[in-house]
């Protein structure tokens, strides 16, 4: 049987995956009129916005319910992915500077996801969406 934490790391990997094709798609639709920086910062909150919804319908399902509705929830998410945000960015600015391939800019979002998956969900675990159980 499957413990409530790795159900609910499972879940977000499954949201993660979710707000990854969001990420990309955005980024590849904005890019042309934004640039691939800024581009990506509107892509990233639309994926930040994506991932919220799921996670907050069916990852952490069992958190209380005060936790998962309303706007403040939703901002505290997105503050609280400040910091994931941040290494993913980095990581992703690092992707576009050195690598040469035509789809960097897909791939380093690949990259910044995975390198702020830890963190964002233990913030998400803990802090913003704490088990009622």
């Amino acid at each position: 049987m499957i413990s409530p934490a790795h159900r609910r790391f499972l879940l977000f990997c499954v949201a993660g995956t979710i707000g990854l094709a969001v990420d990309i798609a955005v980024l590849y639709a904005s890019a042309p009129l934004l640039g691939w920086y800024l581009g990506r910062v509107v892509s990233f909150l639309a994926a930040a916005t994506a991932t919220y919804l799921f996670n907050r319908r069916w990852t952490f399902s069992d958190a209380s319910s005060e936790s998962r509705s309303g706007a403040v929830p939703y901002f505290r998410y997105l503050g609280s992915m400040l910091a994931g945000a941040a290494v993913n960015y980095g990581v992703y600015v690092a992707t576009l500077r050195f690598v040469p391939v035509e789809y960097a800019a897909a791939l380093g979002v690949a990259l910044g996801s995975i390198a702020g998956l830890g963190f964002n969900f233990l913030a998400a675990h803990f802090i913003l969406f704490p088990s009622s159980r």
